[in-house]
């Protein structure tokens, strides 16, 4: 799955036609204002390229998770406003149907030139008919662009076999693959089947669980694994260490210690915090000051509870990364809203700044992670996609990219 031989937006001709692309406009908002706009910005270039080509372009995209049906704090009006300040020469529609094809859609599309953009309302309005794959949102999708062209461009949502995402594809004669999905498959597939080495994946956050099946793929593909974040301390537990109050997966030391065994069966390096900074207890809230000490991982006490590594650990993290030709990142290394559980994430985010190997960062919070230190311009490729980039490292076929032709 490392290459990507599915056809792409330079593999078609749009000129003249309907081109549905499904983006990820899934967007931070506050207050009805985008606070990020980072995954529009990562969309444009496909966009750019379909305009230019003469296409009639029609994106659709979901954003958050609409549990009572359309509400207006989740509709994609501000987006398709943001797309219009990124694209002043373009004329971008807003189609304002809570059905998301409804009769605006229709005489948007309708009305369009060659160059145009029409943007859908959230598709995730249309619920179970969205989140189900159902047939009759697909139908409409595909009979909105007269079953022209699809483009699959949301990479975030591209392990969701949704109506949008997968069952589109039934009803267009042509589909393609954006510039975004291209980009992520080429870092994340070829990271993880032709690395060049050393090649050294780096875990974190909070549950074992998340990650049961990239812990045990990744081993088979990397020469170092570091785990960190809230994980580690389960398998800290599993070596029969005292991790006092920090959070531990009971349910996984069993399967903690076939990994270790794994790792060693196979020669690999893993590497575990061999120093952790612990707090009576977890801040609250959550970026409020608090009090840590540090201590060793074998000598946590009983009443603290560990939320980030120590400085030792952020010295050995560190040296692994120096001498690696890839990396691949995938969760933070502690409590990283607090400025002072931050300090493990912010170490390994400077040493992946400071190398000069391939630095790959999976998406969701180690993403955030890195966008919000500053440090976003010093990795080569930041995924957009969390629970997508995760799958892929897992080695799943995505339905969203599987659903799109061959070449």
């Amino acid at each position: 799955m490392a290459g990507l031989n599915k056809i792409t937006v330079d593999d078609i001709n749009v000129k003249g036609k309907k081109v549905l692309v499904r983006v990820d406009f899934n967007v931070p908002l506050k207050d009805g204002v985008i606070t990020n706009d980072n995954r529009i910005t990562a969309a444009l270039p496909t966009i750019k390229k379909l305009i230019a080509d003469g296409g009639k372009v029609v994106l659709c995209s979901h954003l958050g998770k609409p549990k009572n049906g359309p509400e207006a704090k989740f509709s994609l009006a501000p987006a398709a406003a943001r797309l219009q300040e990124l694209l002043p020469e373009t004329k971008v529609t807003f189609a304002a149907d809570d059905t998301v094809v409804g009769d605006n859609a229709k005489a948007a599309v309708a009305a369009m030139a060659e160059g145009d953009i029409v943007v859908l309302e959230n598709t995730r309005f249309r619920g179970a008919d969205e989140t189900k794959n159902g047939e009759n949102l697909a139908k409409e999708l595909g009979e909105l662009v007269d079953g022209e062209v699809f483009v699959m461009d949301a990479f975030g949502s591209a392990h969701r076999a949704h109506a949008s995402t997968a069952g589109v594809t039934k009803f267009v004669k042509e589909t393609a693959v954006g510039y975004l999905m291209q980009k992520e498959i080429n870092y994340l597939g070829n990271a993880v089947e032709t690395p060049v080495r050393p090649f050294v994946a780096i875990l974190g956050g909070a549950k074992v669980a998340d990650k049961l099946n990239v812990i045990s793929n990744l081993l088979e593909k990397c020469d170092t694994l570091i785990i960190g974040g809230g994980m580690a301390y389960t398998f800290l537990k599993a070596q029969g260490k005292e991790v006092g109050l920090s959070l531990v997966d009971d349910t996984k030391l069993d399967y903690c210690k076939e990994m270790m065994e794994k790792a060693e069966k196979l020669g690999k390096k893993l590497l575990l915090p061999i120093d952790t900074t612990v707090a009576a207890g977890f801040p609250d809230p959550i970026d409020a000051p608090i009090d840590v000490e540090i201590v060793k991982s074998d000598a946590i006490p009983a009443d603290k509870e560990g939320l980030d590594i120590g400085t030792e650990t952020q010295a050995l993290f560190g040296e692994a990364v120096k001498s690696a030709k890839t990396v691949v990142w995938n969760g933070p290394m502690g409590v990283f809203e607090n400025p002072t559980l931050a300090a493990g994430t912010i170490a390994v985010a400077k040493a992946l700044a400071e190398t000069d190997a391939t630095t790959i960062i999976g998406g969701g919070d180690s993403a955030a992670a890195v966008i919000q230190l500053g440090f976003a311009d010093k990795m080569s490729h930041i995924s957009t996609g969390g629970g997508a980039s995760l799958e892929y490292l897992e080695g799943k076929v995505l339905p969203g990219i599987d659903v799109i032709a061959d070449k």
